[in-house]
């Protein structure tokens, strides 16, 4: 995205691969809830994890050991002007298909026309910025762009190709489990619905021979089974059911990890830096909700919010609290007041801007009592400023008589980050905390399926949020938290933000030339979310906690994104047994 890419046109493997990593074995991971899809590419359904990891293929691969760079892996060649107004790719002559076909231009003009048209509303946005597409001779395409947007070439290289042939008379946006012939390494193998899925290793695999893809998709097989929760995933794993585990909560890490796999040695605990940002997780607020239109309102709802507690009770304080979206990087805002080319971005928005954005916004420190009674005070003090106060019933209510009685909903089965028993843990504790301001909120618990189809339509008025960020953000903040996203189902901006000074940011991120103008951008986004209240954040882990089988490895050089997609399972691999004496 900026400068020069770190590897030469000659590289031998990506630098945190072992082009040695020995061929074979399996892999089984545990996934919360079920499937009823094999199409991650569409809103409809609920899609098997993987499908798109494993078996489909973008024209090119990105580097996890840096900000934002790809690499050719479908395509042999990529072009494009000093504006990024338009970029062509060459496609490698060998690419195939996993039935064998050959990958072809009108194969990647039909999955960019479909998916931008049809497909998941993350591919819209910037569909919706290409003015051309068209074949360019026998293996090449050209696409020209109808909005300056310096970030839409890397964004095509990124954009899944699938077999135009095997979607011709059939609706494309329906779901489906019928499996998707991709290009990728690894093939669908087993289904059951529901249940589990596994990935079959391709030994044709048209691009087994790259520079580019040695060391990486080890594995001969790849199983993924389906648990009603976390507790039950971690029950599998310790019986040795399950490969992997991620252990989110650092107090369990280190009191909880005495089983008798570990003791024995057949799993092994590792902890995975990165230098990634923190993203966001804790409760969104819907201001698409009357009760959380009103900044003053989500302020209060953060005081009213003991972070300092819960994390000391639940976690023992052993992970730091998100503080802002773009946390551990240097893309976070920065205390005190913004300065330089951030604050010039920001000036023209400054007369609608919540407080603390320009001047600086912190979250309440928080009590080591279940009541913080400081910040209960200065809240009800910003509740009855909104409109909101406790009558002889001792119910918080608007002028109108209406009750704040919000609806929090969960997902049974939890989160990639957080198990449904400890997010239900730090809820509990919160409603608590909400008694004393009149406030009952309703604890809605759905399976996974009700809550994909609720969060998708945006109905809820508070429920448990995670979004990963990256070193280098860019248009998919504008499917987080742009306008036009707002109205969308199936985007991710759940907390419905709609400023023009979020968008303006996003714009100026995706196309300033240097990375000092990048980063002033990025700054300055992390103030408007922050400072805008949308969400209540919780503690973030500053490593990957992994404890796995034994007899997998990895490469010791780690990339600079640690445990994120591209890494496990891509570069691991599993040790062949010891022959027998």
């Amino acid at each position: 995205m900026y400068g020069e890419p770190a590897l030469p046109a000659t590289l031998e493997s990506l630098p945190y691969a072992d082009p040695q990593a020995p061929k074979g074995g399996t892999i089984r991971f545990a996934e919360p809830g079920g499937f009823d899809s094999l199409k991650p590419w569409v809103l409809k359904g609920n899609a098997a994890w993987g499908v798109g990891v494993h078996v489909a293929e973008p024209l090119m691969l990105r580097s996890i050991d840096e900000p934002f760079t790809l690499y050719c892996l479908l395509c042999e060649t990529v072009d494009t002007d000093p504006d990024r107004s338009w970029v062509e790719f060459t496609l490698r002559p060998e690419a195939r298909f996993s039935d064998g076909t050959p990958v072809t231009a009108e194969d990647v003009i039909w999955s960019f026309q479909t998916l931008g048209t049809q497909g998941h509303p993350r591919y819209a946005g910037a569909w919706a910025k290409v003015a051309r597409i068209a074949p360019v001779g026998a293996r090449g395409i050209r696409i020209e762009f109808a909005e300056k947007d310096r970030e839409l070439p890397l964004l095509m290289g990124m954009r899944p190709v699938l077999k135009q042939a095997q979607w011709e008379g059939k609706d494309f946006a329906a779901s489906s489990l019928d499996p998707p012939i991709g290009s990728g390494a690894y093939v669908v193998d087993r289904v059951d619905p529901g249940r589990s899925i596994s990935f079959r290793r391709n030994p044709d695999y048209w691009g087994r021979d790259l520079p580019l893809t040695r060391g990486l998709y080890n594995f001969d097989s790849i199983r993924y089974d389906y648990f009603a929760d976390s507790n039950a995933m971690s029950q599998a794993f310790k019986a040795g059911e399950i490969d992997v585990w991620r252990e989110l909560n650092g107090v369990k890490w280190a009191t909880e990890y005495d089983f008798p796999a570990i003791a024995s040695g057949a799993v092994v605990k590792e902890d995975i830096p990165h230098q990634r940002p923190s993203g966001i997780m804790g409760l969104v607020m819907n201001t698409r909700s009357p009760m959380f239109a009103d900044w003053r309102v989500r302020q209060a709802m953060i005081l009213a919010f003991n972070y300092r507690f819960i994390n000391a009770t639940l976690a023992g304080g052993s992970d730091p609290r998100i503080a802002s979206y773009f946390s551990n990087s240097t893309l976070a805002m920065q205390p005190g007041p913004a300065t330089g080319r951030e604050a010039e971005l920001l000036a023209p928005f400054a007369a609608g801007l919540p407080p603390g954005t320009i001047e600086g916004y912190a979250l309440p420190q928080g009590s080591d009592r279940l009541l913080d009674r400081t910040a209960l005070r200065e809240a009800v003090g910003l509740l009855a400023e909104a409109g909101w106060t406790v009558g002889a019933d001792g119910i918080l209510r608007n002028a109108d008589g209406a009750p704040f009685a919000p609806e929090i909903l969960l997902n049974q089965s939890g989160s990639a980050m957080r198990a449904g028993s400890e997010v239900q843990q730090i809820v509990d504790i919160y409603v608590e905390a909400l008694k004393p301001l009149g406030i009952a909120p309703r604890v809605t618990l759905l399976d996974s399926a009700q809550y994909i189809e609720r969060t998708n339509r945006f109905a809820f008025d508070m429920t448990w949020y995670e979004r990963g960020l990256s070193l280098s953000p860019g248009n998919e903040q504008a499917l987080y938290w742009g306008i036009a996203s707002a109205d969308q189902e199936g985007s991710k901006n759940w907390m419905g933000v709609r400023s023009p000074a979020v968008d303006a940011m996003i714009a100026e991120a995706v196309n300033a030339t240097d990375l000092d103008g990048h980063v002033a951008a990025v700054r300055a986004l992390d103030r408007l979310l922050t400072a805008g209240r949308y969400v209540i954040p919780v503690s973030y882990p500053q490593v990957s906690r992994i404890a796995h089988a034994a007899r997998l490895r990895h490469p010791q050089r780690l990339p600079i994104y640690g445990d994120w997609p591209g890494f496990l399972p891509e570069v691991w691999w599993s040790e062949p047994p010891a022959p027998a004496d």
